[in-house]
């Protein structure tokens, strides 16, 4: 006798997989978080590292916890739901979809960070971060995808991943926080013109660019949130019988356009492909795609994406020169004014069929913009008063890592330590800190300042170590000599590089030759190019040892 065959609940099935693929591209968006740290990171100084990293942390940390007990249901709250906080107590599936949620509102609040960076206090970035979890951005989310009035204008606004909702609202707020803290010292001289302040590492602002780039895959294509539905019990294909192809492809093409229209202006304006254009192009290009990725054309993808690349440097440009705001990551150029682009360019590239209003729209992005400029203005405008908003002078020169945190990013100078093997011993296997044998330099103490390449430090820490003066201490330095000064560019503005860095190796010896220290010093620096460094040789009077209170060559 055959086996009646296992019966399977449908509607199991679909709840299980769509659960599955919701999890996996909030994990993917979540990721999205090391791109903006990354990002961020790379376009701030090297002093106010870890303070960038710092806030995006705690974005995540605290806004999270805020937007689970309060916005999460004050958007609920706006769209009009009757039981706004059930997602508290709702089970598994309330739990995931709140999740989803959740890495959506914490992208818009990380945007922020970025465009105050180096003089915000963190404080009040933080204090900011949970009224924007709480208010700011759950009202724009019940306005819009929590059934708020912006739905009821024609066929509605139309913002399918949040091009606007997450990406424009974060530029817009970004924007105007950096205009009321004011910029940066030294972003301006007297006369209105603008100091370039470049980044510490191209390097990590394009890995970022590319893991945001990644994780956009999860932002868009993950939107299409249901694999299967059940109908007429059986099991068909939900959003991705005909939305999740068309988004992941008009995802790709406005990313690839962002980036080649970014480069085109970039070349235009400076004869040059300028690299932190091409990144931040690519992230415009997704942005200007987001809001309208589900139903425009492949073509419409392609222009949208190549609008949103060109107009960055040409906005980023008017921003800094025009009204005088330092944006430090051009957070409002990518993510702003990109996304307001994208909603209002949707009804003129819309699939046929598809039905989109240019007036809904620029109700919808014009009651987003107002609502965001005014909660942001407020909280910053508050902060500012009470004298809580900015570092202070001081605190700002030092740097935000140290002020703030206690820690240096970048503690180490050169290379490794240099290995004990090589180290001259006084025969017993310890580290003669004052050489050997006959005293040289008459008796009499002398200081070796070196001022080399920061790539040979290491080279030069060994070679002293061999001629048996390992003791000596490192300085970072910028200084100019014979060494040409080179045109630098960042974001598209050249500036003069004049000041090279260099480190200072200062070396006191008594027991070893001071010549010696100088032609170890030199054969270790030596490349052959102008701007090696030099070598200073001087008398010192006198030297005392703290811990004994020895004084004299034997001090040393």
């Amino acid at each position: 006798m055959l086996d009646a065959p296992m019966q399977v609940d449908p509607s199991s099935i679909a709840s299980g997989v769509n659960n599955v693929w919701v999890l996996t591209v909030t994990f993917l968006i979540f990721f999205m978080h090391a791109g903006f740290a990354m990002l961020e990171a790379g376009q701030v100084r090297s002093k106010n590292v870890a303070n960038q990293l710092t806030k995006n942390m705690l974005t995540w940390s605290v806004g999270v916890l805020v937007y689970f007990l309060v916005g999460a249901g004050i958007s609920s709250v706006v769209g009009g739901a009757a039981d706004p906080f059930a997602y508290v107590s709702g089970g598994s599936d309330s739990w995931i979809g709140w999740l989803f949620g959740a890495v959506f509102a914490m992208t818009a609040a990380t945007i922020v960070s970025g465009a105050v960076a180096g003089r915000a206090k963190l404080r009040a970035y933080v204090s900011y971060t949970v009224l924007l979890a709480a208010v700011i951005y759950p009202v724009v989310v019940g306005f819009t995808w929590a059934g708020g009035f912006l739905n009821d204008i024609g066929p509605g606004f139309q913002d399918f991943a949040g091009g606007v909702i997450v990406h424009g609202m974060g530029g817009i707020a970004g924007l105007t926080a950096a205009w009321i803290l004011g910029p940066r010292m030294d972003r301006y001289d007297d006369d209105g013109s603008v100091n370039v302040i470049p980044g510490h590492s191209i390097t990590f602002a394009v890995l970022g660019t590319l893991i945001l780039c990644f994780g956009w895959y999860g932002f868009n294509v993950g939107t299409a949130a249901s694999v299967f539905v059940v109908e007429n019990g059986t099991l068909a294909l939900g959003a991705f019988a005909d939305t999740v192809g068309r988004v992941a492809l008009t995802t790709t093409l406005g990313m690839a356009a962002g980036a080649i229209g970014a480069s085109a202006v970039s070349l235009v304006k400076t004869k040059k492909v300028d690299t932190l254009y091409v990144a931040n192009g690519m992230l415009a290009g997704l942005v200007g795609i987001t809001s309208n990725t589900n139903g425009i054309t492949w073509v419409g993808a392609l222009v949208v994406g190549l609008l949103a690349g060109g107009q960055l440097p040409v906005v980023f440009e008017f921003v800094e020169k025009k009204l005088k705001i330092d944006d430090v990551c051009a957070v409002f150029p990518v993510h702003g004014s990109a996304g307001l682009l994208g909603a209002l360019a949707f009804p003129f590239f819309a699939i046929p069929g598809y039905e989109v209003s240019f007036v809904a729209q620029l109700v919808g992005v014009s009651v987003i913009a107002l609502w965001t400029v005014a909660g942001t203005g407020l909280v910053f405008g508050v902060l500012k008063l009470l004298g809580q908003a900015r570092v202070s002078a001081e605190h700002e020169r030092e740097g935000l890592d140290i002020a703030e945190h206690g820690v240096d990013t970048y503690p180490e100078f050169g290379g490794p330590d240099v290995d004990a093997g090589a180290v001259r011993t006084d025969g017993s296997g310890v580290v003669r800190a004052d050489g050997a044998g006959d005293p040289p330099n008459a008796g009499k103490i002398k200081m070796v300042t070196a001022v080399v390449r920061p790539d040979r430090l290491s080279n030069v820490k060994t070679a002293l170590a061999q001629v048996g003066a390992p003791s000596l201490t490192v300085t970072n330095v910028s200084g100019r000599g014979s060494q040409p000064a080179k045109t630098g560019q960042w974001r598209g503005e050249e500036y003069t590089v004049d000041l090279h860095q260099k480190v200072k190796v200062e070396c006191v010896v008594a027991d070893v030759p001071a010549d010696e220290v100088v032609e170890a010093i030199r054969e270790a620096a030596d490349t052959g190019e102008p701007g090696d460094g030099k070598i200073f040789v001087v008398p010192v009077e006198d030297a005392c040892q703290v811990r004994t209170g020895v004084r004299g060559p034997e001090a040393v």
